[in-house]
């Protein structure tokens, strides 16, 4: 008998949001598969999610079939989607992605379905909460330190800050300490915070690096990327592996 995985949806890109990426290609939709290999490793079976922005009914078809939904990381989210007008500094953005991501979101925040979000995931899932970001972190934050410590200056495991977990949080339970050292590779980040969230860790400079849900449904996000610290770090497999059991437990 074949074994059955929990079945996790994990969103896509534009290719043509991506540098580089000449609007003249095919139109395609890709993702790292260092999400995939992490969700694997941790008993899931992941599946990719087209962008179908204009068509939500096939993607509620898509959704409802999810024990799980991965929002992973990728460009900059339009600020149109939290009122505001476009700031000098904000980078290439993917609008249908944008648009697909925050109706999954908010289906999964209104159902209860487990939701994992990684960099951008947290920063759709405080959008689709009713929260706004900041553009560009130290631009627009008082006192901000540096966020975006990326390739090719930096490997994408690369320790860049600790964060401060707050007592009590799933991100404390896991890591059984007060701080973890985390990567970072963003430089957009939460402003106001959006309802019924709660603030589960910060960094250094005080930014918002972790968001929880509240209540019992399994929605977590962290502004860091845990896919590419999973391999060699037992916290970010323990986030995988607990966000892949409360979806086996749907």
């Amino acid at each position: 008998m074949s074994e059955r995985r929990p079945l996790i949806g994990v969103t896509t890109q534009s290719l043509q949001a991506v540098e580089g990426i000449p609007a003249a290609f095919p139109a395609s939709w890709v993702m790292n598969r260092m999400y995939l290999d992490a969700l694997v490793r941790a008993g899931a079976a992941p599946v990719l999610l087209p962008l179908l922005a204009d068509q939500p009914q096939v993607m509620r078809s898509l959704y409802d079939r999810l024990d799980g939904l991965l929002l992973p990381g990728g460009v900059d989210i339009e600020p149109a989607t939290f009122g505001e007008a476009r700031h000098a500094l904000l980078r290439h953005t993917d609008p249908p992605r944008d648009v697909v991501e925050l109706q999954l979101a908010r289906w999964a925040l209104e159902d209860g379905m487990p939701v994992l979000g990684l960099c951008r995931g947290l920063q759709i899932l405080n959008i689709a909460a009713g929260g706004t970001l900041f553009q560009d972190v130290q631009a627009q934050r008082f006192g901000s330190h540096k966020h975006d410590y990326e390739p090719p200056d930096h490997t994408r495991d690369f320790l860049a800050h600790e964060v401060e977990l707050v007592t009590g949080s799933r991100l404390h339970a896991l890591a059984g300490a007060a701080s973890a050292p985390v990567n970072s590779m963003h430089h957009q980040g939460i402003q106001r915070l959006g309802s019924g969230l709660a603030a589960t860790a910060h960094a250094p400079d005080g930014l918002i690096e972790a968001i929880e849900a509240e209540g019992e449904a399994f929605a977590v996000a962290v502004q860091w990327h845990p896919e590419s610290l999973e391999p060699h770090d037992e916290v970010s497999r323990a986030l995988f592996r607990e966000f892949v059991a409360a979806a086996e437990g749907r």
